[in-house]
């Protein structure tokens, strides 16, 4: 089910025109100055954004700079406190509920097929199967919004968890995918969570979730060995060459046609007719990190019905200016297969980089998340 938000107060530009396509546009940042000013809102009617994801490292960079938060930590303490975390927690759903409310407008006009706003566990938990079922009920409860994503890792501990999560009707985003294999896990997770539900007579047509696929961190590690082994002299140099930038977007558009197999398969037809939405494969890491690339890459090729970019600023900026709109997510898949079949005969190892990607992105956050308790730690008192 393709979901197209009209905004017919001003002219079409391009992050309006990727929902004529099917393709939703998030923004991947949060920040409290930008809530209040109405940035958000700004963005909902002038590019039709309709969804807000967040992570430890946007939250560390909302809370660890300048004064934003300090009124909110004084409220926290004065109404009797808690620890560090309660003090962080306590901010982060403000932030994620006040974006819910902005957003509440574009839910209710998709019938609850859009207008999200994500917030993630603790990084701290991603090896932890019954911690994060319960962190996830209590920040479902604590938002207390229809239109909230609570983010879950795709680690091996935390696939049951997505499973019981959806089961138990807790709207759920998948975060930091890398790898076809560990979306196909997530994926058939979300489908037996969905079917636990129908056999025990509960609706599923309210039940959302999005599969975050990471994009240019692949091709970050991809293009290092890549660029190393021309240095060296390699003998394959040229071949070398031509996959650099190329590695990410084949990855991404090879998940999306597993994704076309599956919800053509009787398995999801059967879901679909009693009302389940599609788990929406979500295109993140956008930004680009090398400067040669053009800095709408990740967004103009992988565009295709059914699926959501969630972007950073910058990118959301750049997009808006020059981007190009065309149906690119399936076009050229026969191409992604060579460039995928390429990179594996030459020996660049795509399942070791996803894998590695998988414990790093993890170790990130959670340096991002103790960052921020240090940052949050003694603020209001």
């Amino acid at each position: 089910m393709t979901v197209i938000i009209d905004t017919p107060q001003v002219a079409a530009n391009p992050l309006q025109r990727l929902h004529q396509e099917g393709q939703a546009v998030w923004l991947d940042f949060v920040d409290r100055g930008f809530l209040q000013d109405g940035g958000l809102r700004r963005l909902i009617a002038q590019d039709g954004a309709t969804g807000v994801t967040s992570n430890p490292s946007i939250f560390e960079k909302a809370m660890g700079h300048g004064d934003a938060y300090d009124a909110g930590f004084k409220a926290f303490y004065a109404q009797g406190g808690g620890s560090v975390l309660d003090a962080y927690e306590s901010q982060a759903i403000a932030d994620i509920k006040a974006a819910a409310v902005d957003l509440r407008p574009v839910y209710d006009a998709a019938n609850g097929a859009d207008g999200y706003v994500s917030l993630e566990v603790s990084p701290d938990l991603a090896g932890d199967t019954q911690g994060t079922i319960a962190q996830a009920h209590r920040l479902w409860n604590a938002v207390g919004e229809p239109n909230l994503m609570v983010k879950v890792p795709g680690t091996p501990e935390g696939v049951p968890a997505i499973r019981q999560l959806i089961a138990d009707g807790i709207n759920i985003n998948v975060t930091l995918l890398f790898s076809i294999e560990a979306y196909q896990a997530v994926a058939h997770a979300w489908l037996e969570g969905l079917e636990e539900r129908l056999e025990a007579g509960l609706p599923v047509d309210h039940v959302a979730s999005v599969a975050s696929f990471f994009v240019s961190r692949i091709d970050t590690q991809i293009d290092k060995k890549i660029d190393t082994r021309i240095a060296a002299g390699d003998e394959h140099s040229a071949l070398l060459k031509t996959l650099r930038g190329k590695v990410a977007i084949a990855n991404a558009k090879l998940a999306y046609a597993w994704y076309q197999g599956m919800i053509a398969g009787d398995r999801w037809q059967r879901l679909h007719s009693h009302g389940a939405r599609p788990q929406r494969l979500l295109w993140a890491s956008t930004g680009v990190k090398d400067p040669a690339y053009p800095d709408t890459l990740y967004v103009s090729t992988l565009i295709g019905p059914d699926t959501v970019n969630t972007m950073p600023p910058a990118t959301m900026d750049a997009f808006r200016d020059h981007g190009v709109v065309a149906q690119t997510l399936i076009a050229d898949v026969d191409e992604a297969r060579r460039v995928m079949r390429d990179a594996d005969r030459l020996g660049l190892d795509v399942a070791g980089v996803t894998a590695a990607l998988v414990e790093d992105g993890v170790k990130q956050f959670a340096d991002a998340f103790a960052k921020l308790l240090d940052a949050v730690a003694g603020r209001g008192h």
